[in-house]
């Protein structure tokens, strides 16, 4: 009787070493998921001020002609 109830033990300690382990997983992904965005939003911010630069630079060689 002994093995039976020390095997049910070890299998629900297991289960929940796995949710404890699958909740960290999320918690990074989400984590991961906001950094990914705000490095997007940083690089469309340079892409738009690369893009007027480029359109002032643009103008400036044309006044130049």
């Amino acid at each position: 009787m002994f093995w039976p109830m020390l095997a049910i033990a070890l299998g629900l300690l297991g289960i929940a070493v796995l949710g404890i382990l699958g909740i960290r997983v999320f918690v990074e992904a989400q984590r991961l998921g906001r950094e990914v965005a705000r490095t997007t939003e940083r690089i469309n911010r340079a892409a738009e001020d690369l893009e007027h630069a480029a359109t002032d630079l643009a103008r400036t060689g044309e006044a130049l002609r």
